[in-house]
């Protein structure tokens, strides 16, 4: 992750982190219960290692049987939050291109909910496979969405400055499971 120089602050830690995701797979268990097939929908890049974290604890923690496990790649943004693309592009693996999700609850997971504009991409291309239900885990909500868009289980809210950029550690994408908040320097 190439970012602009700032100051950096380290906001939580791998222990504190798994008491986040303890409790958001209780929350996630919840509202999974009784609905009939799950699937667990990781959004890529550090929402796949989230998803995959999520669903052990929902299966050996809360015994919600093993979930179908799917991942979409979903960019709008670069990690220093400039934009990349004007639309939002996502991309499923060829091998799910024909899956009918109908009759499917599916749990959405990703890092971190921002403007709303990823996650819109998902549910539509959610809707267009039929699934009977989704749900939306984040692990940080910053609650700037511009979009009506919210989730249903967060772990974390945020409310820090625009220009600040909220970065999720997560393995194998970086040695450390943490939330780091960058201050970047102000131009010139």
């Amino acid at each position: 992750m190439k970012l602009p120089p700032g100051t950096r602050t380290s906001l939580y830690h791998s222990a504190g982190l798994d008491a986040v995701l303890d409790r958001m797979a209780r929350q996630a268990a919840g509202l999974l219960r009784g609905n009939g097939p799950l699937a667990v929908v990781g959004v890529l890049r550090r929402g796949a290692p989230l998803a995959d974290r999520l669903t052990e604890r929902l299966v050996l923690q809360h015994g919600v049987p093993p979930p179908l496990r799917l991942d979409l790649a979903v960019k709008r943004y670069a990690d220093d939050l400039t934009l990349v693309y004007p639309d939002t592009q996502l991309t499923e693996a060829p091998r799910d291109a024909s899956l009918d999700l109908g009759g499917v609850t599916v749990l959405v997971v990703d890092d971190v909910l921002y403007t709303g504009q990823s996650l819109l991409k998902v549910l539509d291309h959610l809707n267009r496979k039929h699934a009977a239900a989704v749900r939306v885990a984040v692990l940080v909500d910053r609650c700037v969405t511009t979009l009506p868009l919210r989730a249903d289980v967060v772990g974390l809210r945020l409310e820090v400055a625009p220009s600040h950029i909220v970065e999720c550690h997560v393995p194998p994408y970086e040695p450390d499971f943490s939330i780091q908040l960058l201050q970047p320097q102000p131009a010139g």
